[in-house]
């Protein structure tokens, strides 16, 4: 929202960076899903607007996959930011938009001290232990995860889950109703702090720790418009630490996971599926391919790697052409008088182009369309 709140910042005449790694206003449809239409309607123009502003004001933007970029594409060329400028300046608009995801850090992920296996109450050392890498949010489906887990715990009780954190440290982020929504299931199936364990938060230079001390890495998420354009930071942190992955179908990362033989998919909703890896993982003899796959994987995604398009762009910042131009985009031109003069425009540019008989040709075309409508 930052541009929302300092619309100042993109009429300074200084290159203007955007992070567009995470498409909220898809984000929020799942959010506020529950509230009434007319708070959802609110909010839902109230960030479109908030978008389209970082979308006018950007001079080169950042998004977090390949996918990813393809909708900010056709947001960017809804907004008027694809145009003779900026496809003059690079036909493949790689200058405007590319891909910096999140990264992996250089450095292997080394534990300092055990965190889970006979440290956390309830945890013992023989436990197979899925961990949830990051907060419960409401596009996320841990609700499959706690019931994949009591279906699991059938066959063996040894398997259980440890959600890595549910209290944000920022008390401005409110808590999701998922969180109490995971605690009130889990408390019903009787696993919580049995097989199911509610961590508050997990500092960021001790995830190591917790990473290194579980079985595999576990992110599943609901069938929705937000999934289908995620990038789930915390899957890198599994590649990082090289835990075998459990995760559902549909999202980018989830093609990674299954071309580079990181772990095992699972339809969405279904917990009879999660099950059935979890204890497809236990069995599994050779858990250790999966750490071997996932070093392959990493030297990808390393920081400096998938920075790289940033990097260029800070060793040669300018303004977008379409902005250094002046250009007036066509979402933000006023109606009316310049409908006309954009007719008066276009003649123009028959006239040059074609002379007297294209612009008749052309005069003919539009009066004729007119009368259609």
């Amino acid at each position: 929202l930052t541009l929302a709140l300092c619309p100042a910042l993109a009429a300074q005449p200084t290159p203007l960076v955007v992070d567009i790694y995470d498409p909220f206003t898809l984000e929020n449809l799942q959010l506020f899903s529950r509230r009434s239409l007319s708070v959802r309607l609110e909010d839902s123009e109230g960030l479109l607007r908030a978008l389209l502003l970082q979308l006018r004001g950007g001079d080169f933007f950042l998004c977090a996959s390949e996918k990813q970029r393809d909708f900010w594409l056709g947001m960017l060329h809804a907004s008027g930011r694809i145009n003779p400028y900026t496809y003059d300046e690079d036909p493949s608009l790689r200058h405007l938009v590319d891909v910096v995801p999140f990264g992996i850090p250089n450095r292997p992920a080394v534990m300092d001290e055990p965190a889970l296996k006979g440290q956390h109450p309830g945890l013992e050392a023989d436990d197979f232990v899925a961990l949830w890498g990051g907060g419960i949010y409401d596009w996320f489906d841990p609700l499959t995860a706690v019931r994949g887990i009591a279906l699991a715990r059938e066959t063996d009780p040894r398997v259980k889950l440890f959600f890595m954190g549910v209290k944000h440290p920022n008390p401005a982020v409110h808590q999701m109703d998922m969180v109490g929504e995971t605690r009130r299931l889990s408390d019903s199936l009787g696993l919580t702090d049995r097989a199911v364990f509610f961590n508050d938060w997990v500092p960021y230079d001790r995830r190591a720790d917790y990473l290194l001390d579980a079985d595999v890495g576990i992110s599943l998420h609901l069938d929705h418009i937000e999934t289908a354009f995620s990038f789930r930071t915390r899957i890198l942190d599994y590649i990082w630490a090289g835990l075998p992955i459990l995760a559902t179908e549909g999202d980018s990362l989830a093609d990674t996971i299954r071309t580079g033989g990181l772990g095992v998919l699972v339809p969405p909703g279904e917990p009879k599926a999660v099950a059935e890896a979890l204890l497809g993982l236990v069995a599994d003899a050779d858990r250790g391919r999966y750490r071997r796959n996932a070093s392959r994987i990493a030297a990808s995604f390393t920081w400096d790697r998938c920075a790289e398009p940033l990097a260029a762009f800070c060793d040669s910042p300018r303004l977008a052409p379409d902005r250094a131009a002046g250009y007036t985009f066509p979402a933000q031109a006023p109606t009316g008088s310049a409908g006309n003069l954009g007719l008066i425009r276009k003649a123009a540019g028959s006239l040059r182009d074609r002379g007297l008989t294209g612009l008749a040709g052309d005069v003919r075309s539009y009066l004729l369309w007119r009368l259609h409508r």
